[in-house]
């Protein structure tokens, strides 16, 4: 339980609460920084797991003593895949999402 600290004398008291319309917009607010930033984690956890299935394909085959060139040349193919398949997942996560944004609207009306 946070305790309220008293304000400064010369601070304007505001009582956010009790304003439903402004409640609301902070909500939006809220709501649209908070789908940024997912999508940036979306993002960044593809990139990552993209440049490990790379790494992990590159050390196999160098572990494994398979020519260099063609060891590379998999590793980056790996990379290129799992970063395009991750991109199209994103992309048909937020399609279905808005499309059953629509469906539910349609239906309210």
């Amino acid at each position: 339980m946070m305790r309220q600290r008293p304000s400064h004398p010369d601070q304007m008291s505001l009582d956010w609460s009790k304003d439903a319309e402004i409640e609301r917009i902070i909500e939006a607010r809220v709501a649209i920084r908070a789908e940024a930033a997912a999508l940036r984690w979306r993002f960044r956890l593809i990139f990552i797991e993209s440049l490990m299935m790379a790494a992990l394909v590159l050390a196999a085959g160098l572990t494994l003593g398979q020519p260099t060139p063609l060891v590379m040349r998999g590793a980056f193919l790996v990379g290129i895949a799992c970063l395009a398949s991750g991109m199209l997942l994103i992309v048909l996560s937020g399609v279905t999402c808005n499309i059953l944004d629509h469906v539910r609207r349609r239906r309210r009306r």
